[in-house]
């Protein structure tokens, strides 16, 4: 019998958040981001190394999410986006207000080339029992963002593992006056 609340059984193995990007993969993003970290690799710069190489331009393969992290505004957007959604459903549902990122994995498939229209969705794929950690009591879990080109042609996948907590109150704080005791004399 599984201790998870049933609206979090059901996502389990399932597609969640599926989105199409807001634009086509672009060579300037691309440039500007090998340009930032200095990446000299002809392939992201020379047109005649990329078609010999890699049979034409891409992009690099650390850019896979690049193209899905939302602008903190947008025209007719109601709602704040947030980048792995699902990560965030999970902290509200267990009521976990902290939460960190203990691994990452990315794994490659077709090269993302410039002019792709790539669509993604996360798979929530277990969620841990309660856990006690030097952090705080919470939960691990597991969530995949998978991509797709417009072909649909498996281009990456991004696995996160994230544990949801709420920090445990010190012992010196629990032991704390309380600020209604402060200054009242026993009479």
């Amino acid at each position: 019998m599984s201790d998870l609340p049933e609206e979090v059984q059901s996502w389990i193995g399932q597609k969640r958040y599926e989105q199409d990007g807001e634009f086509d993969v672009e060579r300037g993003y691309i440039l500007t981001t090998c340009s930032s970290v200095r990446n000299g690799n002809p392939i992201f710069w020379d047109d005649k190394a990329a078609e010999e190489i890699t049979g034409g331009p891409i992009a690099p393969p650390a850019m896979i999410s690049v193209w899905f992290r939302p602008h903190h505004w947008a025209p007719n957007r109601t709602k704040q986006a947030l980048p792995l959604q699902v990560h965030f459903d999970l902290k509200e549902v267990f009521d976990l207000p902290e939460a960190v990122m203990s691994d990452n994995t990315v794994t490659f498939g077709e090269p993302v080339r410039p002019g792709d229209r790539l669509r993604t969705w996360q798979v929530l794929r277990n969620v841990s029992t309660p856990k006690k950690t030097k952090l705080g009591s919470g939960r691990f879990w597991d969530i995949d963002v998978e991509y797709v080109n417009q072909r649909g042609e498996w281009v990456g996948t991004e696995s996160y593992t994230g544990f949801g907590y709420r920090r445990e109150r010190p012992e010196s704080a629990r032991s704390e006056p309380q600020a209604s005791e402060v200054g009242r004399r026993d009479s």
